[in-house]
């Protein structure tokens, strides 16, 4: 059975990224992918092209989760960001 691991999506210096979370040591180390500078949140279609670029699918019957964060939680009214994630598989561990 294939280990399902964290994938996330955060807006990042002007645009959107997708990463997985792996252990296996740093930050450095784990799988991203840049959809370059933009406001637009990448699709469902887009998300899945680029977790398949890093070698990973989306789990079945995962679904998407939001979180919004405030820049300053003391203040309703002050900007947010956004973090998406679901739970993903290895490709060459799900075909197996």
């Amino acid at each position: 059975m294939a280990r399902e691991l964290r994938a996330q999506l955060s807006a990042s210096q002007g645009g959107w990224r997708l990463y997985v979370v792996v252990v296996r040591g740093s930050l450095a180390g784990w799988p991203e992918y840049s959809f370059g500078p933009g406001d637009r949140v990448p699709t469902f279609t887009e998300r899945a092209q680029a977790l398949t670029a890093l070698g990973f699918v989306q789990a079945p019957a995962a679904l998407w989760e939001w979180t919004e964060f405030s820049t300053d939680p003391a203040n309703p009214a002050s900007p947010v960001w956004l973090l998406a994630s679901t739970w993903v598989d290895s490709r060459a561990e799900a075909a197996a």
